[in-house]
């Protein structure tokens, strides 16, 4: 267990449900008094006898003035979720009625939980370690059946798992090699180099692995950036409109009437999308409006995870051929909407552009190949599907402590086809550990703990 913090002996009330008025309200309380403060306003039962994971219906009192009639929960140490004595009360959902019994526990020795207290004490506790803990925060925070798959795998150990192989196979050698130090006059070998290297390099192919699964992750967290460009008139907000079944942007033959960019969410296949649909790009305008929108959709372009190109299929194909040229130099993952084929014609359409990778045929006015253009989109950003059991990392600090393990291997792998000393191959042998450790918690300080569980909503 880590040391105690400041803080850690007291009993400690929150809110666990979101505040405002509901049918329920939960109050949670955590420490070694829990149990006996909620029993102080329970005279309907003794709840100090009564034995863990139960239910008690009865009136919370404060002296004679009855606050509700409510539901305890009670969960023993050490099987609950911080580890300590917990009592949750389960109010009617009255925002007044729920401060009332607040500040009745308060008045009887808790005081408030500070945001992500209840989780940190999990941790501080064993409960969880420190990767499982950052993935409750993320299983709160998730909107879409992808998000919700990768922090529940964490949260539930796969890739605390996956870490902790990785780290028992090196402590194993690192065991032998410090073992050397200690008969460093004989001059003996117990840890067998060819394996050993056999090891670092099947830990660096893992890590590896588990690093450009943050691209994924990232996708997964944050969701996908998507500028929708092209000439005015090209179908943008009709095109943006029929991917959100709804008329979100205004649409009209006149040229340059999206004159700002417009953002909506849609989420395809457990991927949130954010679409930007842009003001229309073209060479000269007199209308200073239109070229700040102009400017602001270039700039869109440039930020976006994933552009979508859109143009009349009736467009000169040496134009769109200078376009596809533009973003490959600027390195931006792209897709070419040809639309309008219903009236073009869609096999004119193809012959003319076919020649093209990354090219989707569409008219957005008709729905007519939408759908493909959804599952083009998709397949873009993920390269592939997500999978329950899949590990995917999702966190930037995981990805970076990831990468100086990385680096750590590296330096092992190039020792040993060195024949460096032992005592030096075993500092990076360390120094990956440390790294390792810093992820699942064996590693951590008191300032990092409580810039992580800030992050999380009070009551959790």
């Amino acid at each position: 267990m880590t040391n105690k913090l400041p803080g850690w002996d007291d009993t400690i009330v929150a809110l666990a449900t979101p505040p405002g008025v509901g049918a329920i309200g939960v109050l949670r309380l955590s420490g070694q008094e829990a149990i006996a403060i909620a029993n102080a306003l329970f005279p309907s039962k003794d709840l100090s006898v009564q034995p863990t994971h139960t239910l008690h219906v009865g009136l919370l009192k404060e002296g004679s003035a009855i606050l509700d009639e409510a539901v305890i929960s009670l969960f023993r140490a050490p099987r609950s979720y911080t580890g300590e004595d917990v009592a949750e009360i389960s109010c009617h959902g009255s925002p007044f009625v729920l401060q009332q019994v607040m500040d009745a526990c308060i008045r009887r020795g808790a005081r408030p939980a500070r945001a992500g207290e209840f989780t940190q004490r999990a941790f501080l506790n064993g409960r969880l370690d420190l990767a499982q803990a950052e993935a409750v925060a993320d299983l709160i925070a998730s909107n879409t059946l992808s998000s919700q798959r990768a922090a529940l795998h964490t949260m539930r150990g796969g890739f605390s798992e996956k870490l902790g192989s990785l780290r028992e196979q090196l402590i194993r050698f690192s065991a032998l090699v410090e073992l050397e130090l200690d008969f460093s006059q004989e001059d003996v070998e117990f840890a067998d180099r060819k394996q050993f290297y056999e090891l670092v390099q099947a830990l660096s192919r893992e890590t590896s692995q588990l690093i450009q699964s943050f691209r994924l992750g990232n996708v997964i967290k944050n969701g996908v950036s998507v500028a929708i460009i092209g000439k005015p008139n090209a179908g943008k907000s009709t095109l943006l409109n029929t991917l959100l079944n709804e008329n979100r942007a205004l649409v009209s033959d006149i040229p340059g009437t999206t004159r700002d960019t417009i953002e909506e969410v849609l989420n395809i296949d457990g991927i949130l999308f954010r679409l930007i649909d842009t003001a229309g790009i073209r060479e000269h305008t007199s209308d200073i409006i239109e070229s700040a929108g102009m400017q602001r959709s270039l700039e869109k372009m440039k930020q976006a995870d994933l552009v979508l190109y859109l143009f009349d299929a009736e467009e000169m194909k040496p134009e769109v051929g200078r376009m596809k040229s533009e973003m490959e130099t600027q390195q931006l993952n792209f897709l070419l909407v040809a639309n309008k084929i219903d009236r073009f014609g869609e096999e004119k359409a193809r012959a003319k552009f076919g020649e093209f990778d990354k090219m989707v045929f569409i008219a957005a006015k008709e729905h007519l190949h939408t759908e493909v253009l959804k599952e083009r989109m998709v397949d873009t950003v993920l390269q592939g599907t997500v999978q329950a059991e899949s590990t995917v990392v999702t966190n930037a600090r995981h990805y970076h402590a990831l990468k100086e393990v990385e680096k750590s291997l590296a330096d092992i792998r190039e020792g040993l086809d060195k024949k460096i000393p032992g005592d030096l191959l075993a500092l990076d042998i360390r120094r990956c550990l440390h790294y390792l450790g810093e992820i699942t918690g064996e590693i951590t300080n008191e300032d990092q703990l409580d810039y992580i569980f800030s992050k999380f909503c009070i009551g959790k």
